[in-house]
């Protein structure tokens, strides 16, 4: 069962402060994150120790227990085959880090949320963890009709590389636990949960390779072809602090940034991140790539459309 995607939804606030809850659209949000907005119940600012936070919509049909493993979830991720058996997600890490994080070596949760939280995620990746031109691969999840749901819901409990140890949010004879998304689609729910929790995936490569939009490569592609693509020292006070640049870097800088600005407004500084031209980098595999990219997000349903062609694959 899907849910409607909707990026540019209302959120719900709480302020712990004075009990107030209130509905806000992404706009209030980037206000509130500069200071510009105060809780409508005591004037308290972003800038208090303990501010108002997003919180969980109380119409979230995604509270009824029932509901879990009848929705579709999803995730975005770099393997080609997730959830896979022997998955270590602290791989990559290196012994320091490990320490840092205590050591433990316990069976991390995995990650499924709402499709605009797989589509956060992945922007986020692209843009803090060198993702930039990586591979991804949108799945869709299957849940096992028998799964139990903890009860409630948690505070995201992610640790501050994003792992959640799985057996302290699902004790012994519980699946799967929702907890509040800050950070990816905030306000929403997502699930920490095992891998033997879930049925099955279908899955789809992206951006989709053929979801870009003609007309605006078109438009793009001819401007950057025509810079040049020769490095241009910084001038000025600047010249010792930046990298030499080329004018073609620099126009698809700004080509991606102006889409960027069509966006919802908590989604733009990471598309823009994501969609940065690098040097030597060919136009128009550029702008194929920056068109699809941000598909995903005007045009879901032609990613669901793609991902309904896909078989079932059992996890």
């Amino acid at each position: 069962m899907e849910r409607r995607v909707d990026f540019s939804r209302e959120r719900w606030m709480f302020c712990g402060h004075c009990d107030h809850r209130w509905r806000v659209d992404p706009d209030w949000i980037d206000r509130w994150e500069q200071a510009e907005e105060t809780c409508p119940g005591c004037g308290m600012t972003c800038e208090h120790e303990d501010p108002p936070r997003v919180t969980v919509d109380p119409e979230d049909p995604a509270l009824d227990d029932s509901n879990i493993a009848q929705f579709s979830w999803y995730h975005t991720s770099t393997q080609p085959d997730w959830p896979t058996r022997d998955f270590d997600p602290a791989a990559v890490l290196t012994p320091e880090t490990r320490m840092m994080m205590g050591g433990d070596q316990r069976p991390k949760a995995l990650h499924v949320g709402t499709y605009e939280a797989a589509v956060h995620n992945m922007l986020r990746r692209m843009r803090d963890q060198a993702d930039h031109g990586s591979q991804f691969h949108l799945y869709r999840v299957y849940l096992k009709p028998s799964v139990v749901v903890r009860e409630d819901w948690l505070i995201d409990p992610s640790n501050f590389v994003g792992d959640v140890v799985l057996d302290e949010v699902c004790p012994p004879g519980v699946d799967i636990a929702r907890y509040l998304n800050y950070h990816e689609d905030p306000g929403g729910l997502s699930l920490a949960l095992g891998r033997e929790a879930i049925a099955g995936v279908q899955q789809v490569a992206v951006p989709l390779p053929d979801a870009w939009d003609g007309n605006w490569v078109c438009e793009v592609v001819a401007p950057l072809k025509s810079a040049s693509d020769a490095l241009t020292p910084a001038t000025g006070r600047l010249r010792r602090s930046m990298r030499p640049t080329s004018p073609r870097a620099a126009l698809g800088r700004k080509l991606g940034a102006v889409l960027a600005d069509r966006l919802p407004v908590n989604l733009r500084n990471q598309f823009a991140s994501a969609a940065a031209f690098s040097e030597g980098e060919d136009p128009e595999r550029w702008a194929r790539r920056t068109s699809g990219l941000f598909r995903l997000i005007e045009n879901p349903a032609r990613v669901l459309a793609a991902l309904n062609q896909q078989e079932h694959r059992q996890a």
